[in-house]
């Protein structure tokens, strides 16, 4: 029997703050812009909107005779440095919207880590707990034949996102191989599975990729007394394929996850959880929460837990106005996508918490992707050795690069611009999601100009 941890109450969502994902990514990106020298002005509206949008409508026959209707996207927001590259997720909140903000987060992702893809997302809008896997089969298959002129191996490359995996991925593969017969196919997703030509390392890439990010950062000494994982009390909303990954990782390098989280809510225990008993109390009772000896508490008590390491690992918005003043960790790593709203980044800086954004921390999953193109490309298959030294040298380049350039504000070798309106405290230095999109977007700009603009 698990108890209920105490916690001070937590205020709703101020109405005020605008959770348009749209809105959100021009945000992010506008404050970027300002510190950009010598920007050519007319880029600005090619880099912030897609390239081309694709939204079909699909019926599919359920296993009671009955047919559905579905509805599903596909963004493909820039294409300078190659093939859109992106997951696709299935959940009945999916809106075009949505997967056009991913998109555009993808693009940064591989321009900051420098990945030879462009940014694209998919989405199908349904549910997945009320579909049998015979109707995802047949929903999954007909998705892929309404986008089988729009996926390409060197167009546009799906991954496995939210409610997708490899399964979802084989899938895509067979439907799309059937109907470009004649041709190695296999690169036309990633994150398939292994006997399929997925890669090694690419179930863990994503979580790994984060613990790797949080160690390099650690190392920078911006963290009194923490300049390493060793003894370092974790959080982490969300115990899914990224979250469980990261947690069992962090431990393996010293560090104590404390509470771990699920939709249905969290545990804690103060000396750090047994995560094999975590994880073997999920797979019985489909979640994590009532896992003995431990005490329960709600995604939203989860994270203000005191610690120094919080990893948002679940869905968007979940740090925003209301509740970042409260927020008590020193290190927010982002394993989800968009976890922090732009208010809260602000917030957040005026305290002096550290934020790793989602287009530096969970780029691991994206890195490893273009690894199993790559042996995709050669027929090859690399030993999971050689593919998490890759990984591991990938992360510490992509910290490296925005630490230093972020040490160039601090110091003063950079001039900031403009400062944001809405920072609490104009005397913080730039944010690191605000100095990695900066990289980014220079080097989407320069590629673009270089590449020459025509006919």
């Amino acid at each position: 029997m698990t108890n209920k941890l105490k916690t001070s109450k937590t205020d709703s969502v101020p109405e005020a703050e605008n959770f348009d994902p749209v809105y959100i990514s021009e945000q992010q990106f506008n404050r970027a812009l300002v510190h950009i020298k010598d920007f050519r002005k007319g880029l600005v509206a090619f880099l912030k909107q897609p390239k081309r949008i694709y939204t079909v409508n699909f019926p599919v026959e359920l296993d009671d005779g009955t047919v559905q209707s579905f509805q599903g996207h596909r963004v493909l927001h820039n294409r300078v440095f190659g093939p859109g590259k992106g997951g696709i997720r299935y959940h009945p909140d999916v809106t075009l919207e949505e997967v056009v903000s991913l998109a555009k987060l993808m693009t940064w992702k591989c321009a900051l880590v420098n990945i030879p893809f462009g940014g694209a997302k998919g989405g199908v809008v349904c549910n997945t707990k009320q579909l049998s896997e015979s109707e995802l089969r047949r929903l999954t298959r007909r998705f892929t034949a309404e986008m089988a002129d729009v996926f390409g191996p060197f167009t546009d490359i799906p991954a496995p996102d939210l409610y997708t995996s490899e399964q979802t991925m084989a899938w895509i593969f067979d439907t799309y191989d059937v109907l470009h017969s004649g041709a190695n196919n296999r690169s036309v997703v990633t994150g398939k599975p292994v006997s399929m030509g997925g890669s090694l390392g690419r179930h863990e890439a994503t979580g790994r990729g984060c613990v790797y990010a949080a160690r390099r950062f650690l190392s920078k000494a911006l963290l009194p007394n923490q300049q390493d994982l060793g003894g370092a009390r974790v959080v982490i909303q969300g115990f899914g394929d990224v979250g469980a990954v990261a947690a069992t990782d962090f431990c393996r390098q010293g560090a104590k996850v404390v509470a771990v989280s699920d939709s249905q809510g969290g545990v804690f225990r103060e000396d750090g959880l047994d995560l094999d008993e975590v994880t073997a109390f999920k797979a019985e009772h489909g979640t994590v929460v009532g896992t003995p000896k431990t005490l329960t508490v709600t995604n939203e008590e989860l994270l203000e837990l005191d610690c120094e390491i919080l990893m948002p690992a679940a869905l968007g918005n979940q740090i925003h106005s209301g509740n970042a003043g409260r927020i008590k960790a020193r290190l927010i790593v982002e394993g989800a996508n968009n976890p922090t709203t732009p208010a809260a980044d602000s917030i957040l800086n005026s305290r002096g918490i550290y934020v790793l954004p989602d287009i530096l921390a969970n780029a691991g999953g994206v890195t490893v992707s273009y690894y199993e193109w790559v042996q995709n490309q050669a027929n090859e298959q690399w030993d999971a050795e050689e593919i998490d030294a890759k990984l591991q040298s990938k992360m510490y380049r992509a910290v490296d690069a925005v630490f230093s350039r972020w040490q160039g504000f601090v110091v003063g070798d950079e001039v900031a611009g403009e400062r944001d309106a809405t920072a609490a405290n104009h005397e913080r230095p730039l944010d690191f999601r605000t100095v990695a999109l900066i990289i980014a977007i220079e080097r989407v700009a320069e590629a673009t100009l270089m590449r020459g603009i025509w006919p």
